[in-house]
């Protein structure tokens, strides 16, 4: 996608953070932009800042269905069809899963993993009937790779959101729609405030806020990258269609590191019965995963 002046977009998580600097970009790059935030306060104060015509907020739950498809028919009724999809909103859980709840697991992966889900069963069925192309952009993070004890549940979003973007790439092709995955490291955001937006009926199963540790927190995110930066890359990305967008190359040996220790646990077994019928198959199954990932390039 070259050219992305006059097209419509709607960012999720958009009144703070990454969503924000997407925004500003946005509307730079000569789009209209709906920016979605479960904050009211945070939507009232960011359109101040952008104080733009092209710009409108609409309050949302992501992991609300009915809420998505209400903000979506009010946002295509004010701005026009969206063509630009940015699933950014997320929030976080610093702990491990054996020290987590139902209710822990519930609110991660409602607003992680099913707010993104929702995002593209609400606006992908209507950009394929339109015709007209578009970009789908899913944040995920470099926890999407890298895991540590904690945070568990996150990881386990994000580990997802990649594999659904993925295959989300390869099936929208054809359509001209093409999608990309944002894989950023530490960002200057409220991330670390993420208790102050949980549902007051996922609490019961929530540990204690740890008060010290959420400052300690804001004081790391404060050396976070700028949003701006971030969001330039990322539209830079959606023009060249590039399905990875790796915003913090910081990242780039110990990633290296992953993958080495992957392939290291491969083991030269003996060939088992049914071995040759069985590669045969792989054999059809990867050329036709080369196939797609070539479309998705603009390749074929």
């Amino acid at each position: 996608m070259k050219d992305l002046a006059g097209r419509t977009a709607f960012v999720t998580g958009g009144a703070n953070g990454i969503g924000l600097g997407l925004a500003r970009a946005l509307l730079a790059e000569g789009c209209k932009v709906a920016i979605a935030d479960i904050r009211e306060d945070s939507i009232a104060a960011a359109l101040k800042t952008l104080d733009n015509q092209d710009v409108i907020g609409v309050p949302l739950d992501v992991a609300s269905r009915a809420g998505f498809a209400a903000a979506a028919d009010e946002v295509e009724a004010r701005l026009g069809p969206v063509s630009l999809l940015f699933n950014n909103a997320g929030i976080n859980l610093f702990q491990t899963i054996d020290e987590s709840s139902y209710d822990d697991w519930d609110w991660v992966m409602g607003v992680n993993l099913n707010g993104v889900i929702n995002g593209v069963m609400t606006f992908v069925p209507r950009m394929k009937a339109r015709g007209a192309g578009g970009h789908v952009v899913n944040t995920a993070s470099m926890a999407s790779f890298l895991c540590g004890p904690a945070p568990g549940i996150y990881n386990t979003a994000k580990f997802a959101v990649r594999g659904l973007s993925e295959s989300l790439r390869y099936s929208l092709a054809p359509h001209g729609i093409g999608v990309s995955v944002l894989c950023p490291g530490l960002v200057k955001s409220h991330i670390y405030a993420s208790d102050e937006i949980r549902p007051d009926e996922l609490k019961a199963g929530a540990r204690p806020v740890d008060s010290a540790g959420v400052e300690r927190l804001r004081e790391v995110h404060e050396f976070g990258m700028e949003p701006d930066v971030i969001a330039a890359r990322g539209v830079e990305a959606i023009r060249a269609n590039r399905y990875y967008i790796f915003s913090h190359p910081e990242f780039r040996d110990e990633l290296r590191e992953v993958f080495d220790d992957i392939l290291a646990a491969f083991r030269d077994y003996p060939e088992d019965p049914g071995f040759q019928q069985r590669t045969g198959f792989e054999k059809f199954r990867r050329e036709r995963y080369a196939e797609a990932r070539a479309a998705a390039r603009g390749e074929s």
